[in-house]
């Protein structure tokens, strides 16, 4: 178990990690692999790109206060990234689906394992992200 004074010093950096990952992850897939977001993509990497610079100025500044932000921004960009992963994986949402653009939202550019398509990727980053985020505000706040 990590103890209290690690979590203090280090869950910004955890936090910052995560998005720089997620960061260069999706700019991989669209710069490298070529592959065209669809308008959903879009929408995660909205709110995925700016906490990469948010904690990291937070985790250098010792920012205690990035939560406050943070946490919205990857609650709904986490959101975004769930109806993303239902809307690939469910057939009967994939049915009712409006347009999503000129690329469709159910489109697996990658098929890891059967079920890591990148907005499941997404979502595990904002998932991650928010439990960081969790456990860093019980440990200061305590």
């Amino acid at each position: 178990m990590l103890s209290r004074k690690t979590i203090e010093e280090n869950a910004l950096y955890w936090a910052f990690l995560v998005a720089l990952v997620a960061t260069m992850g999706s700019l991989y897939f669209s710069e490298v692999r070529h592959y065209i977001p669809c308008s959903l993509c879009w929408y995660q990497r909205i709110f995925m790109y700016p906490l990469t610079i948010l904690f990291g100025v937070a985790a250098v500044r010792k920012d205690r206060g990035v939560i406050y932000y943070g946490f919205p921004l990857a609650a709904i960009g986490g959101s975004i990234s769930l109806y993303h992963v239902l809307l690939q994986k469910l057939d009967w949402m994939k049915s009712n689906m409006p347009a999503c653009g000129l690329i469709p939202c159910d489109t697996d550019y990658i098929n890891w394992f059967g079920f890591v398509t990148i907005p499941v990727l997404a979502l595990t980053a904002f998932i991650l992200i928010l439990i960081i985020l969790a456990v860093y505000t019980r440990v200061t706040r305590a």
